[in-house]
């Protein structure tokens, strides 16, 4: 087992992990990149509409979170913004096409 196998297969295990445990995905891409193509059962809120009202929606889920984007770059900013605003457990699985195959696996 290489270096990236072991850094991401941890993130794969915790993703899949907090997924088991009833977490919701959450897709931080645009509306358009959205309807082209998403996880099953996960919820579009883009990056830029992660307001205190929807953050205050996503406390009530009482769940784990794994944000996914295209490539993983907002879904990184989204991590540190849901932490930021006192989300207890946040897991970025970065793009939504590798988040489909760790589940389809």
């Amino acid at each position: 087992m290489g270096l990236f196998d072991f850094l991401f297969g941890k993130r794969k295990e915790a993703v899949l992990d907090a997924i088991e445990r009833g977490g919701r995905i959450i897709d931080v891409r645009t509306p358009q990149e959205f309807n082209y193509g998403s996880v099953d059962g996960s919820m579009n809120i883009p990056l830029e509409r992660l307001s205190d009202a929807a953050i205050k929606k996503l406390k009530k889920l009482n769940a784990p979170l794994v944000v996914c984007c295209a490539s993983g770059m907002r879904s990184a900013s989204a991590k540190g913004a849901l932490l930021q605003k006192g989300i207890a457990e946040v897991h970025n699985a970065g793009s939504w096409h590798k988040l489909n195959r760790w589940l389809s696996s």
